[in-house]
Order: structure tokens, then sequence, then C-alpha cells
């Protein structure tokens, strides 16, 4: 069974940071590009970042592009979100998958709550 776990989140104060994790089981992601998708309360899941099946590549959305950095360990089958400089506009469940996303995929998230 393929699945992807996220882990990390927490309540942090505005300013503050949180790294979130991505361990990735039942396969092997290594070939594939993955994301980092994340869903506000009241609000569609939005991407966040991705970055390419070799690690070379990176992309953020504009919000968060200054102080968000994905990165990832083929050795670990993981991926990782280093989130600095946090916003209560940040505040959403956390999740990542293939990008393009596929359903089957989709974890069961961490929460990242960001107080003013």
């Amino acid at each position: 069974q393929v699945q992807l776990v996220e882990s990390g989140g927490g309540l942090v104060q505005a300013g503050g940071s949180l790294k979130l994790s991505c361990r990735a089981s039942g396969r092997t992601f290594s070939s594939r590009n993955m994301g980092w998708f994340r869903q506000a309360p009241g609000k569609e899941r939005e991407f966040v970042a991705v970055i390419a099946w070799n690690g070379y590549i990176t992309y953020n959305r504009d919000s968060v592009k200054d102080r968000f950095t994905i990165s990832k360990d083929s050795n670990t089958n993981t991926v990782y979100l280093q989130m600095y400089n946090l916003q209560p506009d940040d505040t959403a469940v956390y999740y990542c998958n293939t990008n393009p996303p596929m359903g089957e995929y989709w974890g069961p998230g961490t929460q990242v709550t960001v107080a003013t």
C-alpha cells in the first residue's frame, strides 16, 4: 500500500518557523516531481511548492517564495518543507503529493496554525 504521511505541523507565533516532513512508504517517488499543497479553512486546496525528481529545480508560489524551502532526501524517500517567518495566512492543513497530484496519494496532512 502506497502512503504519504506528513508530520511536523503545530502551533507557532507569527514570525516563527516549522519544518514539515513527508515520508513515503510502499514505493519510491525518486523519479517523480513532488509537491506541497495546503488547504485553509473554507478554501480550496492550493499549490505551495514543487521539487523536481532530481532535486535540482524547485518552485514556490509567490506568497511563500522567500520564506519556504522545499527539499528532498531520496535515500529516505522523504520530502521536506522548511517554513520561515510564518504568517497567519499560512494557517492550513499541509499535504504532500506528486506534482501534478494524484488522488490516491493524498495523506492525512499536518495542521499548521500561526497565531498573531
